[in-house]
C-alpha cells in the first residue's frame, strides 16, 4: 500500500445524538466531493460512514464518540479517509464481529462487514475495554 498523506485541513465531528449522523453524511459527502470521488463512490463512503457512526450511538459508552474526516493522497490518487474513535467497551472479537450475520445486539449483523464491503481500505483496531477506532478510506476511480 502506498504512503497515504492527509491534506493539512481535517474536520471532527463529535457523535453524541441522532441528530449527529446528519453532520457525519454532509461532511462526508462535502470531503468526498471535494477528493473529486463520484456519485456513486460518494454514495458508498456516506453509507458506510453512516452505519460506523450509527455503531458509536449503539456501542459506544454513553453513546459518545468522534470522527475526523480529511481528504488524503497517495501520488495521484485522491481520497477520503474518515477516523471513527470511541472509548466504550472495545470489540472482543474482531474477525468475528467482521461475520456476516454476527451481532451482540440482535441486529442483522451486516455493520462492520457491509462497511468494508463499500469502501477500498478498512482497518478495526480493538480490544475489549479500550475503545474502538474505526479507519475507511475512499479512493477516486
Amino acid at each position: 500500500m502506498a504512503t497515504e498523506l492527509a491534506e493539512p485541513r481535517a474536520l471532527v465531528v463529535r457523535i453524541t445524538a441522532e441528530a449527529d449522523l446528519i453532520l457525519v453524511r454532509q461532511t462526508l459527502r462535502s470531503e468526498a466531493i471535494a477528493a473529486g470521488l463520484g456519485l456513486v463512490d460518494q454514495t458508498k463512503v456516506v453509507t458506510a460512514g453512516s452505519e460506523l457512526a450509527r455503531n458509536i450511538l449503539t456501542y459506544a459508552t454513553g453513546g459518545r464518540g468522534d470522527v475526523r474526516i480529511e481528504q488524503v493522497h497517495a501520488g495521484e490518487r485522491r481520497g477520503v479517509r474518515a477516523t471513527f474513535h470511541d472509548d466504550g467497551p472495545g470489540i472482543e472479537d474482531i474477525e468475528l464481529a467482521m461475520r456476516d450475520g454476527f451481532s451482540t445486539r440482535g441486529s442483522l449483523g451486516l455493520g462492520l462487514p457491509g462497511s468494508k464491503r463499500l469502501v477500498d481500505e478498512m482497518t478495526v483496531t480493538s480490544a475489549r475495554g479500550t475503545g474502538t477506532t474505526v479507519v475507511i478510506v475512499k479512493w477516486k476511480r
